[in-house]
């Protein structure tokens, strides 16, 4: 469960975090970083495609300023897992109502 975002922190399950994580069902990643930096390329998330989460929730940063790009979004979408794009605090939103429910992986850049 998120329990706070704000810019530049997250609280998942009463640990904060304040670099871009990476939520597995059954683990956090708190050193995730892009190629790119504000761009989502599939190689960012590789380790996730591999889960097989049932729904992927990106959250794109407080002002939205990740890109996802139509080529991600295809590759995504390509094995089988339904994508929800989001600015973070809305992410957070989505990710708690999937949570339990389906097998959800999340992917949060918590800055701008």
């Amino acid at each position: 469960m998120i329990e706070i975002y704000d810019f530049g922190k997250i609280v998942i399950d009463g640990k904060t975090y304040t670099k871009d994580v990476i939520i597995f069902p059954d683990r956090i990643k708190d050193d995730w970083w892009r190629k790119e930096g504000h761009r989502l390329s599939k190689d960012d998330i590789e380790e996730v495609i591999r889960e097989k989460p049932e729904v992927l929730v990106v959250g794109t940063g407080y002002y939205d300023r990740m890109i996802v790009p139509k080529e991600t979004r295809d590759y995504i979408e390509s094995h089988d897992i339904k994508l929800k794009v989001a600015k973070t605090g809305e992410a957070r939103k989505f990710f708690n109502e999937l949570s339990g429910k389906k097998k959800v992986a999340a992917v949060l850049h918590l800055t701008c």
